[in-house]
């Protein structure tokens, strides 16, 4: 299997590409092009001209928001196999975010105007694509309801329920840093620093200088304000 059709089988497991044989598939990769990065690369910046979208398929990759004064919010976590900056593909504008790598990754990558000719050759994409666009929507909602309603020790037990599977995982701190995690929840390393402090005396986690444990899922939900309020 040459590197054109393993790319192509790469890009079926995209659910929204699954549809299409794999004869088309292969028409698809070769309107596009594979792009190898190093870990902290930038892919590419926000306000910056369209870069096309991009399907991650090896790596880690994180969306940027960089505020005025440096901070960086982590919009989203990409990992293999997923798209992304697809909105870009669809109106041609600038980058919305920032893309950065986390470690070594491959992308292939298509540019605005041949992707504007495979929706016209294939319309069921466009169709694909306004799921994804939906999807993307209600993140945001969910994100901004998060940023309003939950105070930073309800988003960071939320956080540390993602990181944790619902706390069947041991979370690393070399993966995850403070500062991370900050970016994660739109904050900054003390006030995550000060929240992990107080659902460690309250014996929800457990964290060392290595690493966080989950004692209790449970009341760890109840800290992130799903079911019910943390008891003071």
């Amino acid at each position: 299997m040459d590197e054109t059709q393993r790319l192509a089988e790469s890009l079926r497991s995209v659910k929204h590409f699954r549809h299409m044989s794999i004869s088309e598939i292969i028409q698809v990769v070769m309107a596009g092009k594979v792009r190898r990065f190093q870990a902290d690369d930038i892919i590419f910046e926000e306000g910056a001209p369209c870069a096309g979208m991009y399907v991650l398929l090896s790596g880690l990759v994180h969306l940027l928001k960089i505020g005025p004064q440096g901070q960086l919010n982590i919009i989203k976590v990409v990992k293999p196999v997923t798209m992304f900056n697809e909105v870009t593909a669809l109106d041609g504008s600038e980058n919305p975010v920032t893309a950065q790598t986390v470690q070594a990754s491959t992308v292939w990558q298509i540019d605005y105007e041949p992707f504007q000719k495979l929706l016209l050759r294939h319309p069921e994409l466009s169709v694909a694509l306004l799921k994804v666009l939906a999807a993307r929507n209600r993140q945001l909602i969910a994100h901004y309801a998060d940023l309003s309603f939950r105070p930073v020790r309800a988003r960071t037990a939320k956080l540390l329920l993602e990181l944790s599977d619902n706390g069947q995982k041991v979370i690393s701190r070399n993966d995850h840093s403070i500062a991370q995690m900050a970016a994660r929840i739109s904050s900054v390393p003390e006030a995550v620093s000060r929240a992990l402090g107080e659902l460690a005396r309250h014996n929800l986690i457990s964290s060392t200088r290595s690493e966080i444990h989950v004692l209790n899922a449970k009341a760890l939900g109840e800290a992130a304000q799903m079911d019910a309020p943390f008891l003071e």
